[in-house]
């Protein structure tokens, strides 16, 4: 070879590393695998996780958002103005928002959301948000007025909910199949059962995201959740299904494990109305017969946080009530013959697709077996549980992990589908809701979570714990979930 030629093959070698780092460095689509695929993509009308983790932030903005820490941070709305008696918001709009379709995000839209979700008629599945609201008034095209008929010290925390996002009348008709938002991605496409497809929308108010293409992918078995990942045909699985092959993965150099926390309560729950479990000696049996943490570590695999109330125990105003509802089959024997049950009785267990959920409910039938309770365990898929469960409270006992952010103001609506009517729960609520002062806040909270521990109202289980599965380089993932979120806008591959 001559000098001349080696020097070609030399630059032929330089210029093909170039372009083979240059097509690394632009790398700028994604795989990203979910256990649940959602029933559809309003999140304004179905109280499903899934729609949230594919829409939030991503298609659909509300006047606030939530980040990845938990902190609330101005969204469509740049800033805003409190009345001294906090009873009146003067949000100011960011200028030069557009929807999907081109048409502009003013406050007449703002108007339409908040006005819709209140609506009578409306079916959002959180409405308690906005019972508050007396009305909203457009100053002008970039400035709302939002009039509450008492201070709620929640309210911004409250529009930065997926409930809340920011929707138009002109696309209103579509929204479940065909969303369209002022978020960074548009939607593209939809192969049911299967995945959805998202792209990054050039006319973007703010920074472009990295990602050019997200794909969200259906896996709902743990088994090919674990053989997809695996063989790398996904790059990310959020919440991944199977604790249990976490340590192959850690082990493994191709793959990075986040382990983080959620707002997930994962609850026993329980139909109040129901009889035999109108009675709070069933209800406090239910939960003494109950081995939390055997449920963790049998269906969790040790991942989870053993809770005694319906609140997360990273949030400061936390009460650990763990001990008013210890394991003690003895005790929940005793109680049951006291209600009348001596030889026991008969329920439904209605379980969802999630692990937690089948696993979970596997090991608390056998745990209520041992003091009598037979429960006939009725696995249902999602769009079932939204519908018998849910909206039908058609059952008695149910395993479900609460994903929304401090929720537990759920406790005061007597129609949500637990049917749990407290007027103490809903008057410490209205208490709650008109508080600002930090320290009486966390009292409060501290009073409702023990009023519905000592009312036994569900069965207490575990935090849910945030397990994710990412390729290496891949970047910007959550590691906690201060709401059922993946926020693809954060998201990029390392360089």
């Amino acid at each position: 070879m001559t000098k001349q030629m080696f020097r070609t093959f030399v630059s032929g070698l330089a210029v093909g590393a170039s372009l083979f780092a240059t097509q690394a460095l632009a790398k700028s689509d994604i795989t990203i695998a979910m256990q649940l695929e959602p029933p559809h993509l309003d999140p304004t009308s179905a109280a499903a996780q899934a729609i949230d983790s594919v829409v939030y932030t991503n298609i659909f903005e509300g006047l606030t958002r939530f980040m990845g820490d938990g902190s609330v941070v101005p969204g469509l709305a740049e800033s805003w103005e409190i009345s001294e008696d906090g009873t009146v918001y003067t949000f100011k709009l960011r200028e030069g928002v557009t929807f999907h379709d081109a048409t502009v995000m003013d406050a007449e839209d703002v108007k339409f959301s908040l006005d819709r979700a209140m609506a009578e008629d409306s079916a959002n599945a959180q409405k308690a948000l906005f019972a508050g609201i007396e009305s909203v008034e457009v100053v002008d095209p970039l400035t709302v007025k939002v009039t509450l008929s008492e201070p709620n010290g929640n309210f911004l925390f409250n529009m930065a909910w997926g409930d809340a996002v920011i929707v138009a009348p002109e696309s209103i008709d579509n929204i479940k199949t065909n969303p369209v938002g002022t978020g960074a991605f548009t939607f593209g496409d939809w192969v049911q059962g299967d995945s959805i497809t998202l792209n990054r929308y050039p006319s973007y108010w703010g920074d472009q995201p990295a990602l050019e293409t997200a794909t969200f992918k259906f896996i709902s078995d743990p088994t090919a959740a674990f053989a997809a990942m695996m063989a790398e045909d996904v790059d990310v699985f959020d919440n991944f299904p199977a604790p249990e092959n976490l340590p192959q993965f850690e082990a493994d150099p191709r793959f990075q494990v986040l382990v983080g926390s959620t707002e997930g309560e994962t609850i026993l729950s329980t139909n109040n109305k129901k009889p035999p479990f109108d009675d709070i000696r069933v209800r406090q049996a239910l939960a003494h017969a109950i081995d939390r943490q055997a449920v963790i570590d049998g269906a969790m695999f040790g991942y989870g946080t053993p809770i005694g109330t319906h609140f997360a125990p990273h949030n400061p105003a936390y009460v650990d009530l763990t001990g008013n509802s210890a394991h003690d089959p003895e005790e929940a024997a005793k109680l049951l013959a006291d209600a009348g049950y001596e030889e026991g009785f008969e329920t439904t267990l209605h379980l969802p697709p999630p692990s937690y959920a089948r696993r979970g409910g596997e090991i608390i039938a056998a745990q209520l077996a041992d003091v009598g309770i037979k429960a006939e365990i009725i696995n249902v898929e999602w769009a079932q549980w939204l519908e018998s469960v849910f909206k039908g409270k058609d059952y008695g006992l149910t395993i479900i992990s609460h994903t929304e952010p401090m929720d537990i103001g759920i406790y005061a609506r007597p129609d949500y589908y637990f049917q749990y009517d407290s007027l103490d729960a809903q008057t410490l609520m209205e208490t709650l809701n008109a508080t600002t002062d930090p320290d009486e806040r966390k009292k409060l909270l501290g009073d409702m979570q023990r009023l519905i521990a000592t009312d036994y109202v569900n069965g207490y289980l575990f935090q849910l714990a945030k397990l994710g599965v990412a390729k290496v380089g891949v970047q910007g993932l959550w590691e906690n979930a201060p709401t059922a979120a993946i926020d693809l806008t954060q998201i990029s591959w390392a360089e």
